[in-house]
């Protein structure tokens, strides 16, 4: 099916959501709701990621995506992942966890790709940058449509150049990882002024991203060229989620007030509520993904400790909108309210 075709019937998609949020559960909820699921490949193995998709397809879901990260390439400086760990020394000291090692890897680029390749799923995503040409054909001829998700007008022209089916473009106000090709790049822009330059730059379905919460916000995008809306946050505290419990809890609790981006978990620009980790590590280098394994020991042991303050909360800046609704409801709630703003399919 081509991307256009099956955006127009599934307009809401559910973000990918590496480290657990999006289970199978949560993929085959969105898409049995009408909406377009989505598997997050990341930091996966190859294999995990196999026993994912099979478990997708166990529950009756023929309509879904699979996104993979694109490895980011250059090392980081030894001597600023010297000068990093050593920071990290009191935060070892606080629930009995270490530093992580500071791993340079791809996170199975190849093995994934080949995966893909040889179990076609119907779309293939793509974050942290553009896949060659050939990626993009390989995985086009075994039948899978292609997006890539882009943070500005030049990287969705690059996407489309290399032969992508669409683009993901992500604004400002997204939680979690700014899908920034450059690793050092910045904050963005905001969803509603980007979102238009690149409808008009590129002929290519476009997904539009970043702290959609709500049908009328899904609305004005429908309204300003978008082919479908992605959300995240939306769904982090639905039941089906695999999000921690300490992190569904912290999206409800008073206590957390806002939302900044951070490289303090993983060296690469991402928005989660604003905690004491973030506050004590401000400065972090970039340095993806060798801070992500840096932070991973230290992060699994604040989740067991119960302790949000040494956890990644990752969010968008529409937070406080999400509900701990099944993931059916959060799709009719999202449709019936565009309907109602004016905008639906």
């Amino acid at each position: 099916m081509r991307l256009a075709e099956l955006l127009r019937e599934r307009w809401i998609v559910q973000a990918p959501m590496a480290g657990g949020g999006s289970t199978p559960a949560l993929v085959a909820a969105v898409s049995g709701a009408g909406g377009l699921g989505s598997l997050a490949a990341g930091y996966l193995s190859a294999d995990a990621l196999a026993e994912r998709i099979a478990a997708v397809r166990a529950l009756g879901t023929t309509a879904f995506g699979v996104n993979v990260f694109v490895p980011s390439g250059v090392p980081a400086a030894p001597e600023t992942l010297a000068a990093y760990g050593a920071e990290l020394g009191a935060e070892a000291g606080r629930h009995g966890g270490v530093v992580g090692e500071p791993v340079s890897d791809d996170d199975a680029w190849a093995a994934k790709i080949d995966l893909l390749v040889a179990e076609p799923v119907p779309v293939v995503s793509f974050t942290f940058g553009c896949p060659s040409a050939e990626v993009l054909e390989r995985l086009r001829t075994v039948g899978s449509t292609t997006v890539v998700t882009v943070t500005s007008v030049a990287e969705a022209r690059i996407a489309v150049e290399h032969g992508a089916d669409g683009v993901c473009v992500q604004g400002s106000e997204a939680g979690g990882h700014r899908a920034v090709f450059d690793p050092a790049g910045g904050g963005g822009r905001p969803l509603f002024e980007l979102l238009p330059e690149v409808v008009a730059e590129v002929d290519a379905p476009v997904i539009a991203a970043g702290g959609l919460m709500h049908g009328r916000d899904a609305a004005r995008a429908l309204e300003l060229g978008a082919a479908a809306v992605q959300l995240g946050t939306a769904f982090l505290r639905c039941p089906e989620s695999g999000a921690n419990p300490v992190h569904k809890a912290a999206l409800a609790d008073p206590a957390f007030t806002e939302t900044a981006l951070t490289r303090a978990f993983t060296g690469r620009p991402a928005r989660g509520l604003v905690n004491r980790f973030m506050r004590e590590h401000a400065d972090a280098p970039t340095a993806y993904p060798e801070i992500h394994h840096m932070t991973k020991p230290l992060r699994a042991a604040a989740a067991s400790a119960g302790d949000p303050g040494g956890m990644a909360l990752w969010a968008g800046e529409g937070f406080r909108s999400a509900t701990d609704a099944p993931a059916a409801e959060v799709v009719a709630r999202v449709r019936r309210e565009a309907e109602g703003a004016g905008v639906g399919r």
